[in-house]
């Protein structure tokens, strides 16, 4: 059991930080960009929403009770960073024309943990087909250990990248005088950038 669980750790780690995992690694980027090192908590309880939906994605995709076509999955997923980048954007227009007033996005965290949540579970379709076929056969018993060795393998790849991000903020913010609107601006709108060039590559694949 325990080779089994560090197998499915090892591939879990290796798809969040292998360079195919760019759409991942850009949500995470464009979920990150409203916030500094100081707001870790926050950051960490969006990136463990984000984790439980993707882990229920890959439960049902487990148990072979979910399948999505694969191409409607693969547009889907950059669609949620450029939907990501376009709530920042507007979220800091907002906060900056009314500086006296605290931020809308604090005082609705329900709203952005229950969308987070959602969008792990599409990018959880993502890796579901790869999940799948990774099954050893005959060794369904195993599954809560296949998943639970994937999904932590997952979760500390995303934290080391969170880690990465927040460090960038605090040296661009506290080191080259960034605002943190111009921060925001500068991750949400490269991650919105990126997505909409592979949001309509796959587009036209599908027409």
């Amino acid at each position: 059991m325990e080779s089994t669980f560090l197998f499915y750790f090892q591939m879990g780690w290796q798809h969040i930080v292998d360079w195919a995992a760019l759409d991942h690694i850009l949500f995470l980027a464009a979920l990150c960009a409203l916030y500094t090192l100081a707001d870790w908590r926050r950051v960490l309880l969006l990136v463990t929403a984000f984790t439980l939906g993707h882990c229920l994605t890959l439960v049902l995709a487990g148990m072979d009770i979910l399948r999505l076509p694969a191409d409607w999955v693969e547009m889907l997923i950059p669609a949620t960073i450029m939907l990501t980048a376009i709530y920042n954007l507007s979220t800091s227009e907002r906060a900056s024309s009314n500086v006296d007033a605290p931020p809308k996005f604090r005082t609705r965290l329900g709203f952005v943990y229950l969308f987070t949540l959602i969008f792990g579970l599409i990018h959880g379709l993502g890796f579901s087909n790869t999940f799948r076929s990774m099954l050893f056969p005959g060794e369904e018993q195993q599954l809560v250990t296949q998943l639970l060795g994937f999904n932590l393998g997952i979760e500390l790849g995303q934290i080391l990248i969170v880690i990465i991000i927040l460090g960038l903020a605090y040296l661009f913010i506290e080191q080259f005088n960034f605002s943190t609107k111009k921060w925001n601006w500068l991750l949400s709108g490269g991650a919105f950038l990126v997505a909409s060039y592979l949001f309509f590559e796959r587009l036209l694949t599908m027409i």
